[in-house]
């Protein structure tokens, strides 16, 4: 996205910051360059629930090139971010116009499905606590390397609860048990430490 001029703004910003709000006008796509940002949806009786959470390197929005005119669903920074603004006629000409910026969106969209499938799979046979577990875990970035990361700065007990579909309560008791057998930490510096045992819980029958 660095060859990207015309049409392109960067903006900066901060913690619970809304990009664009479900029912406005779908006239972007947005490519996050750091930080997190989650999609959040709200039904008519003021329900709300996490559906997708976008890292660094991702683009969001994208649904405006399909011709969706409004947004459904609303986009929330989760602490501090970078992204780059590119307006809908500018991307799709550029899709059309530039080979390696248009591989780089498809190879987006293609782990976008695999994981929206696997999100499927976990929502429909797994539990709140195994849920609990795997979101973690993607949201601190944990590969089959790491032994210690860190969950990004923002996310709370209300947003797991969304992200997961359970309670409030729940995701307290599935936390509190998880730092007693030593899965997870919170520190003061670094926000909660997910360690590589909260792997044991994806493993189990």
């Amino acid at each position: 996205m660095a060859g990207v001029t015309k049409g392109r703004t960067v903006v900066e910003c901060g913690g619970d910051h809304t990009i664009y709000r479900q029912g406005e006008s779908a006239d972007a796509v947005y490519f996050l360059l750091k930080g997190k940002v989650w999609l959040a949806v709200s039904s008519h009786d003021g329900k709300e629930a996490i559906v997708a959470t976008f890292g660094p390197g991702e683009f969001f929005g994208e649904g405006c090139l399909a011709e969706q005119t409004v947004r459904t669903g609303s986009a929330v920074s989760a602490g501090k971010c970078t992204l780059a603004r590119v307006e809908k006629l500018v991307m799709a000409r550029l899709l059309n116009e530039e080979q390696g910026l248009s591989e780089m969106f498809i190879a987006h969209l293609l782990a976008r499905i695999v994981r929206s499938e696997a999100d499927l799979v976990d929502q429909i046979f797994n539990s709140s606590e195994k849920r609990l577990a795997r979101m973690l875990l993607l949201l601190s970035h944990f590969g089959k390397d790491s032994s210690t990361e860190t969950v990004v700065d923002g996310v709370n007990q209300e947003h797991l609860a969304q992200m997961v579909g359970t309670t409030r309560s729940r995701i307290n008791f599935f936390m509190n048990k998880f730092r007693k057998l030593g899965y997870i930490d919170y520190t003061s510096d670094a926000g909660l430490a997910v360690h590589r045992g909260l792997l044991r819980v994806l493993k189990r029958d």
